[in-house]
């Protein structure tokens, strides 16, 4: 990932320290555990100032006429809402501490303990009390017992890396507690976990393929990312497993940033290793990207299956990006960015231009779940070091050494995540 210029108050020492740190907390990480025009300027909701007077408009009969997902559930908070009419990466964070979260690590035993950032000492809890205003709409709270009807006899699948199992892992978190214990199961795998809402016959699902397309680290992972290799045209192994599911939500991203050139290779790992090709990340991403595509555009029906594909979710390592010179990456940062349209060194444009070019020229429609804005403003909200480090949480002495160990990658959980659910609530 290119980084930009600037005076950095570390050491040359300590910013190499600090890479491989980066990199280790990206690719060692346990596994146990979303069309609009500019994709920049995705709308999400109605309007504030015609709420009242939409909502007016509408009859008892108008109301009960109104679908969605092919369901005749409607939420009354959501009367007038239209995908069209606001930007969802315009607006700001604002502290409500009236508005408590809709989950804790205690009333949600599905949570990794990776993401229970007050269970593993973080001394503050102010991170969770931020909520997403945008500036003309209204972004509809989630309804747990709204969204459980919505999916009745569906399947809900979530695929992609461990960002995107913590979307995962959040969705069920803010369901779970309106089903009785003895109608609600849990289902964990390396690669497919399924939380079973029985009395709804629905699934809350997660599929692991960090790439999207195959790749020789999606079992066993790899730690050395130089000795990846990439199956950049191959998907069927994993894409065999989405055939059936009623909401897809995908996401990519992170897992091709490792600062290397990618090993691509087309045709089978049966034939062996040997024949990749090195290819720039950006490049590789696109190709990878449209084999994705293609297999969406070959096998789904858009009358049977919708998809989403959630955005870039951002890393926060250079403090420098939001002027905190003498910070250490996101360790002890308490509230968001509040500078308008922040963008740092952790979310890559070009990566949000390939998405848009290829998803733009597909035939089944894919909605964003653009909530790489609206995470850029929150350098507060990762796991920093109250987290695990493979597999343990971080002893005293390594919280001790955030230059190291902070993880400014993951988030912490209730937290952002939580905030790209009331999102995909909305467009569901």
């Amino acid at each position: 990932m290119k980084i930009p210029k600037g005076r950095l108050p570390l050491s040359l020492m300590a910013v190499v320290i600090s890479a491989v740190a980066f990199t280790g907390l990206i690719f060692t990480e346990d596994l146990r555990a979303l069309t609009g025009t500019s994709i920049l300027k995705l709308t999400a909701c109605s309007r504030k100032d015609d709420a009242v007077a939409k909502s007016s408009k509408v009859s008892s009969e108008e109301r009960d006429n109104m679908s969605v997902l092919d369901d005749d559930i409607v939420d009354e908070d959501k009367i007038g809402f239209s995908a069209r009419e606001c930007s969802v990466t315009e607006g700001r964070w604002v502290f409500n501490r009236s508005q408590e979260p809709l989950y804790s690590p205690r009333s949600c035993p599905y949570l990794d303990r990776q993401v229970q950032c007050m269970r593993n000492g973080r001394p503050d809890d102010s991170y969770l009390y931020w909520v997403w205003e945008m500036d003309d709409c209204t972004l509809p709270r989630f309804n747990a017992a709204v969204v459980l009807e919505k999916l009745r006899g569906k399947r809900l699948m979530f695929v992609g890396d461990s960002l995107q199992r913590a979307q995962w892992q959040s969705f069920v978190c803010l369901v779970q507690a309106q089903i009785p214990p003895e109608h609600k199961s849990m289902n964990r795998s390396r690669s497919l976990s399924v939380f079973r809402a029985k009395e709804y016959n629905a699934t809350i699902e997660f599929y692991w393929a960090p790439f999207l397309v195959e790749s020789n680290t999606d079992g066993h992972i790899i730690a050395d990312t130089s000795k990846r290799i990439i199956r950049v045209d191959s998907i069927t192994k994993h894409a065999r497993h989405w055939i059936g599911v009623d909401i897809l939500v995908f996401n990519t991203y992170v897992w091709w940033m490792s600062g290397q050139r990618i090993k691509s290779l087309w045709g089978s790992f049966a034939n062996g290793e040997e024949g990749f090709e090195e290819l720039d990340a950006v490049v590789a991403y696109r190709i990878g990207l449209k084999t994705w595509a293609n297999w969406i555009d070959s096998t789904l029906n858009p009358n049977a299956t919708r998809v989403f594909f959630t955005t870039m979710s951002p890393t926060h390592m250079r403090s420098a990006d939001w002027h905190n010179r003498n910070g250490i990456k996101c360790y002890n940062e308490t509230e968001p960015v509040r500078e308008r349209g922040y963008w740092g060194s952790g979310s890559d444009r070009r990566i949000m231009q390939v998405v848009a070019g290829v998803v733009g020229r597909m035939r089944v429609p894919v909605t964003f779940l653009n909530v790489t804005q609206l995470s850029e403003h929150r350098i507060d909200g990762h796991t920093s070091v109250y987290t695990e480090f493979q597999g343990k949480i971080l002893s005293e002495e390594q919280k001790a050494n955030p230059l190291r160990y902070a993880d400014c990658i993951h988030w912490c959980l209730p937290g952002v995540p939580d905030t790209w659910n009331q999102l995909l609530y909305a467009y569901l």
